[in-house]
Order: C-alpha cells, then structure tokens, then sequence
C-alpha cells in the first residue's frame, strides 16, 4: 500500500511539473538585456516591400498575433518617407515581456527608419515580437501605397 502511494504522490508531481513548464526561445534577459556570456543581440532580414513612393499621412498596420500576443505599427509618412514608426500595441502581459520588449521595440522602430521598408532586422531574443513587428509594418506599409 505505501509503495502505491509514494508512485501516486510521484506521478502527480511529474503532472503537475509538466503542466506548468513554459517553453520560450528567447533567453532570459538579465540587468544587460542579455544571458552572463551572451554575445550581443545579432541579426538577421527577411524581404518585404519599400516605403510608399508618394503620399502622406498616418497608416497604422493590422494587427499581428503573435505567440505571446499582438503587435501593432502605426507609421507617419511624408514627402513619400517613413518618417516615424512606432508600436503601439505589443505583448506586455509579464516582467519578461516587458524586459525584452523595452529593448526590442525602440530597435525595430528605428530598423523601420533606417531601412524605409519592412525589410528590417530580427532583435534576438525577441523573435516573436520582431516577427509580428514586421507584418504590421507591411500592413501600414501596403496602406500608405493606397
């Protein structure tokens, strides 16, 4: 009878265990953003469409969902220029989003400048978010070209 009940007791440990796991592939940021001998942020592109030729106004993307929840550009272009990009909605539900992402958003909108396009670089350890910033884009992107 005790042997059934230590296998019990050890069967329900590993559930309850295996229920609460949470898998990410980010890395946990520490007081650097980054793991203890983390190599800097690298980066990579992915291809998209360049900044409307002509027109001005504000153009806000569709919504992205991402796995860890929305993200959401609003763009202003003039003179045919992306002149300012920003995210106005982006996964802040826990501590770890809001590390990751208080460094990863002001990056992407400056990649969103720089390149005039969703053409812009991935932020390591904030995939999903770089991912969903980037369709949004497109979307604010495709609006502003009519």
């Amino acid at each position: 009878m005790r042997r059934i009940a230590i296998t019990l007791a050890a069967t329900v440990s590993v559930v309850v265990l295996l229920f609460s796991y949470r898998t990410s592939t980010g890395q946990t940021p520490v007081a650097t953003g980054r793991p203890p001998g983390a190599t800097p942020p690298s980066r990579t592109t992915s291809p998209a469409t360049a900044a409307p030729p002509g027109g001005a106004g504000t153009f806000t993307g569709d919504a992205a969902d991402t796995r860890y929840g929305p993200v959401q550009v609003r763009i202003t272009v003039a003179g045919g220029k992306i002149t300012d990009a920003q995210a106005v909605e982006y996964p802040q539900e826990s501590g770890r989003d809001v590390r990751i992402n208080s460094e990863a958003v002001p990056e992407l909108n400056q990649e969103a400048l720089q390149a005039q396009s969703a053409q812009i670089d991935t932020v390591t350890g904030a995939t999903y978010t770089s991912e969903g910033y980037r369709q949004s884009l497109q979307s604010a992107i495709d609006q502003a070209h009519g």
